[in-house]
């Protein structure tokens, strides 16, 4: 049995709402691409046959360019959020140490401009790391949580069952610990708890600010606690889903990565996104790791 890591970091269960709602609230949305490397197209599409997992790892396949991402969300009461981090800068000189020398061999090229930095995007735009009151983590993988340490005066939420996993995980579960151990504010939600209830086709939400306009829902599989993001724009909602899909094809033909926390949950997760883009033909939905899809899109959408 693994142990539970020794932590700096103290998380409270959240109080929601968090302080911030306004009635009928819409948010703004600026995408952020934080860098990118290449890894196996086998890894990100799952292949069958006997030789699936030598593909996976690169082995005699094509290899594919991901970005890594990140949003900044302009609420009208809350301020400033984000979701997610990307790469601390210290990735730009030693792009080596962004995943390890384990995730390292299916994870090759990691390329970050220091304009790519998300702290430095945000002094670009005028904001100061310190005005983001909120950082919302969908996971705590490298790629997503590097650059945690950026925002000591920022609010963390993350799911209760993540951070479980990730303190009882390790390097070869995609956690470092010293990237999230950091005695800041941790906020963990629980959507097991009596706040919770579905929404839309997710069966597990949970409204941060009370008004509707910034929701998280459950989409665990890729990770045990994996949360995406649904936000309320001014004409439609945009839905950010994190890992629980990788590409627009992992939505489109439900094709799995190969690697995933559990499978069977990974594929209920994704069955409540391709019902949910069904049912919601409007919606702005963004995947987590598709070139296609994020060049797509608008600098910013209200």
């Amino acid at each position: 049995m693994v142990s539970a890591m020794a932590t700096a970091a103290e998380p409270r269960p959240a109080s929601l709402p968090l302080p911030g709602g306004r009635p009928d609230a819409t948010v703004r949305l600026r995408p952020l691409l934080c860098g990118r490397f290449t890894s196996p197209e086998p890894s990100l599409h799952r292949e069958r046959g006997r030789l699936a997992g030598l593909r996976a790892l690169g082995i005699g396949a094509a290899w594919t360019e991901v970005p890594v991402v990140a949003f900044l969300v302009e609420h009208p009461g809350a301020g400033r959020l984000l979701v997610d981090t990307g790469f601390h800068p210290s990735i730009v000189v030693a792009p080596h140490e962004a995943f390890g020398r384990i995730a390292g061999r299916v994870i090759k090229d990691v390329r970050v401009e220091p304009e790519q930095v998300v702290s430095a995007q945000l002094r670009e735009l005028g904001v100061e790391p310190a005005e983001i009151g909120t950082v919302v983590m969908t996971h705590l993988h490298s790629d997503h949580a590097s650059g945690i340490a950026e925002y000591p005066e920022s609010t963390f939420v993350v799911s209760a069952a993540e951070w479980a996993a990730a303190g009882s995980g390790g390097r070869m579960q995609g956690y470092w610990g010293r990237q999230f151990d950091h005695a800041f504010d941790w906020r963990t939600v629980d959507f097991e708890s009596a706040e919770a209830d579905s929404y839309a086709t997710f069966g597990r939400s949970l409204d941060l600010f009370g008004d509707g306009s910034v929701r998280v829902v459950s989409t665990p599989g890729h990770t045990a606690g994996h949360l995406s993001v649904i936000l309320r724009l001014r004409d439609r909602e945009a839905l950010l889903t994190g890992d629980a899909a990788y590409t627009r094809r992992t939505i489109d033909e439900t094709a799995l990565p190969y690697r995933m926390e559990d499978e069977h949950r990974f594929r209920r997760s994704l069955r409540e996104i391709q019902l949910y883009e069904r049912e919601h033909p409007g919606a702005l939905v963004i995947p987590g790791h598709d070139f296609a899809a994020w060049r797509a899109l608008e600098p910013e959408y209200a």
